[in-house]
């Protein structure tokens, strides 16, 4: 019933406790999760994840907080050998990160362009992080269109005219569990999109829904994500459930969720 686009079930987090985990998220009725890689490392452990459960996919990807020195020309060569991986079903997650001063701009706008480019040799969507830095990567996106480059955007952070302008370019919104933030602009956001255009995730291990904000995140709270859309949208969890999976397995090509 439930598809959770973008869950790091992969990362040490979850050693302890993984297969607990997915046994408790198959009972939440979860029938898809993305697992994103955010380097060559964990883009593998993806991979190895996917690979062992069926519900389970895998994006590469490279992190904007990856490129803060230079990067060798080899690790775009590891990234690109490994998408080309069973079930790696995206490039992501890659993007622009502006918030830490350590930050690299250039650097990150360089990475960002050649995984773009990545994605459209392969012909594969990309799941695009974004934070403080909208101007640059909507000119960017255009900048690099290509007839093959959409996606979604992983854990929007933005307001309802820069979320209007992504769908433009052919990318769904991805709505984590901030949406039960007093503080969220998600509400708003969900209120003036179309549910097609709509997807749901965790983001686990981070950034836990309302009641469970402050603890650590896991999959089967897509739930409390799909049932706050479901509230705003006036439909049922079901509806809302049905769609936001039709449009995980139209945005990933898969055959259904």
């Amino acid at each position: 019933m439930f598809a959770d686009v973008h869950c790091h079930l992969s990362f040490p987090d979850f050693d302890a406790d993984r297969q607990e985990i997915i046994r408790e998220m198959t009972d939440a009725g979860v029938t898809l999760l993305v697992d994103p890689g955010i380097d060559a490392q964990t883009s593998r452990k993806s991979i190895e994840l996917a690979a062992a459960h069926p519900m389970v996919y895998a994006n590469v990807g490279l992190h904007p907080h990856e490129t803060i020195h230079p990067l060798p020309e080899s690790i775009f060569d590891e990234l690109a050998l490994l998408a080309r991986s069973p079930k790696v079903v995206a490039i992501g997650e890659i993007g622009l990160d502006y918030h830490y001063p350590d930050c690299n701009p250039l650097l990150q706008q360089e990475a960002f362009r050649t995984m773009l480019r990545l994605a459209d040799d392969l012909d594969l969507p990309v799941v695009i992080h974004c934070r403080e830095a909208w101007e640059d990567l909507l000119t960017i996106l255009e900048e690099e269109q290509h007839s093959s480059t959409n996606g979604l955007m992983h854990c929007f952070s933005g307001d309802s005219e820069i979320a209007l302008r992504c769908i433009r370019l052919g990318f769904a919104i991805s709505i984590p569990g901030t949406i039960t933030y007093k503080r969220s602009l998600l509400p708003e956001v969900v209120r003036n999109i179309p549910l097609e255009h709509l997807l749901t995730e965790t983001d686990a291990p981070y950034l836990s829904p309302v009641p469970h904000r402050g603890k650590r995140n896991r999959p089967s709270n897509v739930r409390l994500v799909t049932e706050a859309i479901a509230g705003i949208k006036n439909m049922t969890l079901e509806e809302t459930a049905g769609l936001t999976g039709r449009n995980a397995a139209r945005i990933f090509r898969l055959e259904r969720v």
